[in-house]
């Protein structure tokens, strides 16, 4: 499943029963439980990648991808919004743009 399909997957649960869809349950529950919930699997995926455990990793990493997409959607924030952000960095050193959030 491509990052764009996970997308729009994720805004059509907007609106379903959260008895029988996860992501409707996540978004009911509201930004901040989102936001724990997607805490909670970044770590998981940090304590698979200093493991070195390839499979755990991939894993993970889904889990926090999509959990990432669910805390962007419960705030507004498309897979759109986010892929524009990253063409506008684009060509630009990560130095040079961290420097640039900062000032």
């Amino acid at each position: 499943m491509s990052l764009k399909a996970l997308s729009e997957t994720i805004l059509s649960r907007r609106d379903a029963d959260p008895e029988t869809s996860w992501t409707a349950k996540l978004l009911a529950k509201g930004p901040e439980k989102c936001a724990e919930k997607f805490g909670e699997e970044a770590i998981e995926a940090v304590i698979e990648a200093v493991k070195g455990d390839r499979e755990r990793l991939t894993s993970e990493a889904a889990d926090a991808l999509y959990h990432l997409l669910v805390m962007c959607a419960a705030r507004g924030v498309s897979l759109d919004d986010i892929e524009a952000e990253l063409a506008r960095r684009e060509g630009r050193s990560g130095i040079a743009e961290k420097a640039a959030r900062s000032t």
